[in-house]
């Protein structure tokens, strides 16, 4: 029963990360915390452990063969990526987990009022 709540939860934040380009800090970060009893650090390492092959490789493909995709603009901030993925993820270590839930939380809040508020 454990897998197939998996598979139905990636079946979520993928159709969300597909349709709206979010899924895993919105949905499958969060659900690994509250549902399946993750510490928020490993609910997001696992949710960037989850998004390599699929997003990465179908999402983005069906995006690009759309014409939806600004390959020169993602090249370089896949470069900014790779060196801010690295650090945010040596720095996190550090981050009592309780700060870190707050933290991640108000970010999605604050992200959250302004495209409500300000569009």
């Amino acid at each position: 029963m454990t897998q197939l709540s998996y598979i139905l939860l990636g079946l979520a934040a993928g159709t969300l990360s597909g349709f709206m380009g979010l899924g895993g800090g919105i949905l499958l970060a969060p659900a690994l915390v509250y549902i399946f009893g993750l510490t928020q650090h490993q609910a997001q390492g696992t949710s960037l452990a989850v998004m390599i092959p699929p997003i990465t490789l179908l999402a983005a493909l069906k995006y690009y063969h759309s014409g939806n995709v600004r390959l020169d603009i993602a090249l370089f901030v896949a470069i900014g990526f790779v060196a801010g993925g690295l650090a945010g993820a040596t720095l996190v270590n550090w981050v009592p987990d309780a700060l870190l839930k707050k933290i991640f939380g108000l970010i999605l809040l604050l992200v959250g009022i302004k495209m409500f508020v300000f569009t």
